[in-house]
Parts: C-alpha cells; sequence; structure tokens
C-alpha cells in the first residue's frame, strides 16, 4: 500500500475528497515520518503531535460532511521557524530569542492564510540563526542534514522546510528566501521552491534585511506550489509593500506547457562561474527536454558584472539592524559567522547603503530589458552539490561566505524577479542537483507552468531519499 506520507498534497486532497482516505490519516503518516526520520537529519526544531491531530479531526468532519473549510484542509504543513504562528515561540534558530515574556498569539500573514485554509500545521522547522546565511545550522538548535546524506548539508536558510518535505515529514512547507533561501535547499535536497516576486506573498513582520526576504512554497511538485501559491497570496494590511489581489488561480494555464517560449540558457554566466561538469550535464538534459517540448532555446547571458559587494552591503547592514537592540553579553551569543558580519554591516554608511541601492536598480533594468527578447533564463540553481554539514563553505573552495558558491540565486532577490528551482538528476553520490528557472516580474504564473512542463515530462523525476 503507498504510504500517505508520500504523496502529493494535491493528490491527499483527492483523497479526502473520494473517502479513500482520511485527514488523520494522512496527518498520522506524516507524524510516524518525522519520528523515524527526524533524529538523523534535524528538519524540526518543534512538533506539536497533539495540535496536528486535533485539526486533522477537525478537517475530517469538515469533509465527512462535503464542508471543507478551504484550499489546502487537512494537508500536513510545515512553517520554517522565523514566520510567526501562534501556540508557540519563533525562536528564529537563536539563543538570544527568549519565549518568556511575549504572548506568542500572532501568525504571519501566509501562516493566517494557511490557517483560515484549514491547514494541519505539523511544527516549526530549523533555520540558521535570524535566517543569515545558505546553509542550516545555528548554536541553538544545531546541524539540520541533507535527507540524501545526513552528513552533507540540506542548504538554507530554509533547510529544515527542504528537508521536511523531501523525507515526506509533510508535503507542502513555507519558507524564507533572502538571496536563494528556498532555492538552495530544494537543490540540494531534491524538492521544488519558488521565490515569488517580491510583494507577491506579503511578510509580517517586515525583515530587516528588507525588500531582498520573499515568502515562498516549498513542495513536491509545481503544481502543489501553485496551490500554495493560491492560499498564501491573500492580502493582508500588515505588509505595506503587498501587491495587488491575486485575481485568478495559479493553477490557471499551469498546463499549457511551453511551446513558443522564448528560453535562454545561460551555463555559466559567460564563463564566469566555474560549473560541476556532472551538475552542467544534468541541467543541460533539462534544457534540452525543454526544447523537444517546444521552446525556443538559445544559449544567451545577460551579462552582467557580478553585484556581489551590493548584496553584501544590504545583506550585511540588515544583519547589523536584526541584533542592534542585543547586549554585549547577548552578542557573544551569536553564530561567530553571524558575529563577522554584524561587524562588517555595522561599518557600512548610508551612502554605502544607498550607492548598493544604485548597483540594484541598474541591474533591475538590465534584466528588464533581457526579458524583453527572453521570456525564461535558465540557469543551474548551484554550481555544485551539496557538502559537508556545518560548514558555511566548501572545504578547499577558497570562499569566505555563502555568496561565494551561490552566484545564481542572490542576483534576482536584489531584482525582485520570480525564480524557481526544480530537480534534475543527481551526481554520482546520489546528491540532487536543481535547474533554476528565472521570469520577468510578476511572471510567477509562467515560472510554475514552464516547471510544470518539466515535471510531467519526467525530467523532475529522481529517486526520493532513503529514509522516506
Amino acid at each position: 500500500m503507498t504510504d500517505l506520507a508520500d504523496l502529493t498534497a494535491t493528490e491527499l486532497l483527492a483523497g479526502y475528497a473520494s473517502g479513500a482516505f482520511s485527514p488523520v490519516e494522512a496527518t498520522r503518516s506524516a507524524l510516524a515520518r518525522i519520528e523515524r526520520t527526524e533524529p538523523a537529519v534535524n528538519a524540526f526544531v518543534r512538533v506539536d503531535a497533539e495540535d496536528a491531530l486535533a485539526r486533522a479531526a477537525e478537517s475530517e468532519e469538515r469533509w465527512r460532511r462535503g464542508e471543507p473549510g478551504g484550499l489546502v484542509d487537512g494537508v500536513p504543513v510545515s512553517v520554517k521557524d522565523i514566520l510567526l504562528q501562534r501556540g508557540g515561540p519563533t525562536f528564529r534558530g537563536s539563543r538570544t530569542v527568549r519565549a518568556e515574556g511575549r504572548a506568542w498569539d500572532e501568525d504571519s500573514p501566509s501562516v493566517a492564510r494557511l490557517r483560515e485554509n484549514g491547514a494541519v500545521f505539523l511544527g516549526k522547522t530549523t533555520t540558521p540563526e535570524f535566517g543569515w546565511k545558505g546553509v542550516t545550522d545555528s548554536p541553538r538548535d544545531g546541524v539540520t542534514g541533507n535527507p540524501y546524506d545526513p552528513q552533507r548539508t540540506a542548504g538554507g536558510s530554509s533547510g529544515g522546510s527542504a528537508a521536511a518535505v523531501a523525507l515526506g515529514e509533510g508535503p507542502l512547507s513555507l519558507g524564507t528566501d533572502g538571496g536563494g533561501s528556498v532555492r538552495i535547499p530544494a537543490s540540494f535536497c531534491g524538492v521544488f521552491a519558488l521565490k515569488p516576486t517580491y510583494g507577491r506573498v506579503p511578510l509580517y513582520p517586515a525583515s530587516p534585511f528588507g525588500t531582498l526576504a520573499h515568502v515562498g512554497p516549498m513542495t513536491r511538485d509545481a503544481l502543489d506550489a501553485a496551490l500554495l501559491m493560491d492560499v498564501i497570496s491573500g492580502p493582508d494590511h500588515r505588509d505595506w509593500s503587498q501587491l495587488d489581489a491575486v485575481t485568478a488561480s495559479f493553477r490557471d494555464g499551469i498546463d499549457g506547457g511551453v511551446e513558443g517560449l522564448r528560453i535562454a540558457y545561460s551555463p555559466s554566466f559567460g564563463g564566469r562561474v566555474p560549473v560541476d561538469p556532472q551538475v552542467a550535464e544534468s541541467v543541460g538534459r533539462a534544457v534540452e527536454r525543454l526544447a523537444e517540448l517546444g521552446a525556443r532555446v538559445e544559449e544567451a547571458d545577460p551579462d552582467f558584472e557580478d553585484p556581489v559587494e551590493a548584496f553584501h552591503t544590504l545583506w550585511f547592514s540588515g544583519a547589523a539592524r536584526v541584533v542592534e537592540h542585543l547586549t554585549p553579553d547577548q552578542l557573544e551569543l551569536l553564530d561567530p559567522g553571524l558575529q563577522e558580519i554584524v561587524a562588517q554591516g555595522g561599518q557600512y554608511s548610508a551612502l554605502d547603503y544607498l550607492a548598493a541601492v544604485d548597483v540594484r536598480m541598474a541591474l533591475g533594468q538590465r534584466m528588464g530589458r533581457f526579458h524583453n527578447d527572453y521570456d525564461l533564463l535558465v540557469t543551474p540553481t548551484l554550481p555544485i552539490t551539496a557538502f559537508e554539514a556545518g560548514a558555511e563553505v566548501p572545504k578547499g573552495s577558497g570562499h569566505h561566505r555563502w555568496t561565494g558558491w551561490t552566484p545564481y540565486t542572490y542576483p534576482f532577490n536584489l531584482t525582485q524577479q520570480p525564480a524557481a528551482s526544480v530537480p534534475c538528476g543527481t551526481d554520482r553520490d546520489g546528491l540532487p542537483i536543481g535547474v533554476q528557472l528565472v521570469g520577468a516580474r510578476h511572471s510567477d504564473t509562467l515560472v510554475l507552468r514552464a516547471a510544470h512542463a518539466l515535471y510531467t515530462s519526467g525530467a523532475a523525476d529522481i529517486s526520493p531519499p532513503g529514509g522516506s
């Protein structure tokens, strides 16, 4: 028999509607999977089985009456421990956050929309401290391992969410993306992730990293991500920068395919990025599949200089802002790497910050012109596969910060464009590889459509991790 923990959200909902199984059964399967796989991977900081089963029982009764309470009624979900979820503390991976002294009675907007739509909350997933880096380990919660090899990193900063989805610890998870922070772990863990256009999913409290930070879905496939986007894109007055309300479903037209789409393939950003040959081969096959499906593919490069220094100015300044209220003793509790970037961020002037904004605007204009000629840009999500867990950079790489090995992701946080990571193969060690699809601002549905085409063609099929 199929283990319900291995089904997508779409498949679970179909089963609930037909009476083949129930939300309680699905939730028990997810909880059993967590109990079996968690000690090795450490994807969760907190699991609330009692609350999950209570919510599942309420959902089961609604389905029995033929009155489901929302788009994801009864679907097990997890939430990154950066986003507020009422009923428990949000530690953000930091020993400086205390549970006492706060009511913890508020949901972030995306969490509130999930609650309104009947989701079953399994628990909160791991994050590096305040989500500051592209791998997931923190002084408070330890190291999150890769579901394909726990000795390797799950990526980050949404590593716990990606690992949970890969392992069948719930088919839907919410992550946050500041510089690739849903796409990086999605690539390493073999799942799907979408960084929506900035403002498409409301965010509260506002991120100290400013408009670099997005909330996005981490799922088994693109169809589930479109479903989750239908839920979490609902308006919320607490986010002053949100976009207009969505007037159609993200699932509308998702089966439209890629025939006739103009796709630019940039394998190495004009030779600037050294790419593992196994990654290049797998991504190349995915691009060939897009061409076979009717897309007009040509190799083309957006031809911009690496904006890493501007990104660092904005990101490190945000990190300094995150912790500026802490006492000297509390600062000593922080991740040593975070302490380093906080010190650097505190040295930037307002003029430095505005100069970085200028770089950002110029990059956005360049990509706007680029998308006049191309509907999508396709790149590797990452030039490497997962490396040693607990390290910010691969040993011997020469990189100092995580941005050194993520050259394909953070530029598109600067430009606020939608971007997705789709699994497209594995290396000789069985570690997942991802292909990145980048669209013009506001073209989230097009990105989802192209990703869905890869899934339905079989190009995104990889074996699940052995522990699931």
